[in-house]
C-alpha cells in the first residue's frame, strides 16, 4: 500500500492524539531507519529515548525469537524465570531492595505514587500528597498528570485531578514551602526530558535529600527518560552522589518492548501486600527476556562509557553551532545523549527541515532541539547532523 493511502486510513481509523509528518516508517538498522518509499533517515529521536540499541540489534532480534517460541505470556499469577532474574539485575544495578513491573513509564510512576501513600497509611498517618515540580512530566493517567507540571496538559482534567503541590525545579525553598503533614513525597526527574532537557543542580538534589530525611518524607527519582545509561551513568542519580527511596524506569529497559519498573527499598516495597497492585501483562516473560538481553548489552559494550565520551563530543560540536550563531542558539545543556539546544525562536520548522535532510529530531518545550539517539550513535553520524543543523541554520 502507498504512503498516501495508508496515511489517509490512519486519519480514519486511529483517534489523532499525534501530529505527524506524511511518511511512514518501514524498517530499521542500527541508528537508521527507513519510510516506504525507501528513504532513509538517521534516528536522533530514538523512539523518545527507547531505542537504547538502536534498530534490529541481533543478540535483541535473537532473544526475542528464542522467548517467543518458549513462552511470551503467562500472567503474575505465576512465576518465570526472566521476570525473577530481570528483578535480580535490576536490584544489583540500583539502589533499590524489590521491583514492581509495569508496561510504561505512567504506569511504574502511579505505582510509585501509590506505594508511597500506602507506606505512611500503614503506619497510620494520611500523607496523600505529592510535591513536583513545574515543567515535570510524569505521565498522562489521572495520578500522573496530576503530578506533571505542565497545565496544557491537565487543563482538560482538572476537576477530577488529586490536588497534588507544584514547586519550582532547582528552587530548594519552594519545595520547602510545600512540605505540610499531608505531603508524602517529593517527585522529580532528576533532568526533566518534555520540560526541555532542564538538568537538576548538585546543590538541589542533596538538598531535596536532607530535606526529605528532616521531614521525615519519601524521596521518588522519574528516571523513565533519564535512566539505564542515558545520561552516562546507569542511573541519573549516580552523579549526585545521593539515593531515592523510590525509582522508576522504563522508556530504554525492554530497548523497544514495552515494560517499566518501579523499584523501592525494602521497607517501602514492603508496603504492597497481595492484592494492593497488580498489572496483566506487566513483566511478561517476553518483555523481560528482552530488557535482559537489553541489559547485558549496554553492559557488555560499555555503552555507558561510551554514551558519556559522544555525550561530550556532541555537546562539543554543538557549543561550536553556539558560537557560530549565539543569534539563533541561547543554550545547550544535558547529560551523556540526553541534550537540549534551547534556540531564540520557536524550533518547530528546523525539525521539518531536518525531516527533509533526511535526519529525525525533536522539538519540546517549543523551543528546544531534544536529542536522544541510540546509545550506539556513532561520531560519524553525530557529525552528519551537525552538518545539517549548520545548513539549515545558516
Amino acid at each position: 500500500m502507498k504512503t498516501e493511502e495508508l496515511i489517509e486510513r490512519g486519519k480514519k481509523y486511529l483517534m489523532q492524539t499525534y501530529t505527524r509528518p506524511a511518511m511512514v516508517l518501514d524498517k530499521g538498522a542500527g541508528t537508521k531507519v527507513w519510510d516506504l518509499e525507501g528513504k532513509q533517515y538517521y534516528d536522533f529521536v530514538g523512539g523518545i529515548a527507547v531505542n537504547a540499541l538502536g534498530y534490529s540489534h541481533p543478540k535483541l532480534v535473537q532473544v526475542i525469537k528464542e522467548q517467543a517460541e518458549k513462552l511470551i505470556h503467562c500472567s503474575n499469577l505465576y512465576y518465570s524465570e526472566p521476570q525473577i532474574n530481570l528483578a535480580k539485575m535490576l536490584v544489583e544495578l540500583s539502589c533499590g531492595d524489590k521491583v514492581f513491573f509495569g508496561n510504561s513509564g505512567a504506569e511504574v510512576n502511579e505505582g510509585a505514587i501509590k506505594i508511597a501513600i500506602k507506606y505512611f497509611k500503614n503506619q497510620g498517618e494520611d500523607k496523600h500528597r505529592i510535591i513536583y515540580m513545574k515543567n515535570s512530566f510524569h505521565g498522562r493517567t489521572i495520578a500522573t498528570l496530576a503530578a506533571t507540571g505542565q497545565y496544557k496538559y491537565q487543563k482538560d482534567y482538572l476537576s477530577i485531578l488529586p490536588k497534588f503541590k507544584e514547586a519550582i525545579f532547582n528552587d530548594l525553598d519552594s519545595v520547602k514551602a510545600g512540605i505540610d503533614q499531608e505531603v508524602a513525597a517529593v517527585l522529580l526527574e532528576p533532568i526533566q526530558g518534555e520540560g526541555g532537557i532542564n538538568v537538576a543542580t548538585e546543590e538541589f538534589i542533596k538538598g531535596l535529600r536532607e530535606l526529605c530525611n528532616q521531614e521525615g518524607i519519601l524521596l521518588i527519582f522519574d528516571e523513565i527518560q533519564c535512566g539505564l545509561g542515558r545520561t552516562g551513568k546507569m542511573f541519573a542519580y549516580q552523579h549526585y552522589g545521593v539515593e531515592p527511596d523510590i525509582l522508576t524506569i522504563a522508556k530504554s529497559l525492554g530497548a523497544g518492548i514495552p515494560i517499566g519498573a518501579l523499584i523501592a527499598k525494602e521497607k517501602i516495597a514492603s508496603s504492597f501486600k497481595p492484592g494492593d497492585h497488580g498489572t496483566t501483562f506487566g513483566g511478561n516473560p517476553l518483555a523481560c527476556a528482552a530488557a535482559i538481553a537489553n541489559l547485558k548489552v549496554i553492559q557488555e559494550e560499555d555503552l555507558v562509557g561510551k554514551c558519556q565520551e559522544k555525550g561530550e563530543y556532541f555537546k562539543t560540536k554543538l557549543e561550536g553551532l553556539k558560537e557560530k550563531y549565539p543569534q539563533k542558539i541561547k543554550e545547550i545543556r544535558g547529560l551523556g545523549l540526553m541534550i537540549g539546544v534551547e534556540l531564540e525562536e520557536e524550533g518547530q520548522e528546523i525539525v521539518k527541515k531536518c525531516l527533509e535532510e533526511g535526519v529525525l529530531i525533536n522539538c519540546t518545550a517549543k523551543k528546544v532541539l531534544r536529542f536522544l539517539p541510540p546509545l550506539i550513535v556513532q561520531k560519524e553520524e553525530i557529525d552528519y547532523l551537525i552538518d545539517i543543523l549548520n545548513k539549515i541554520l545558516m
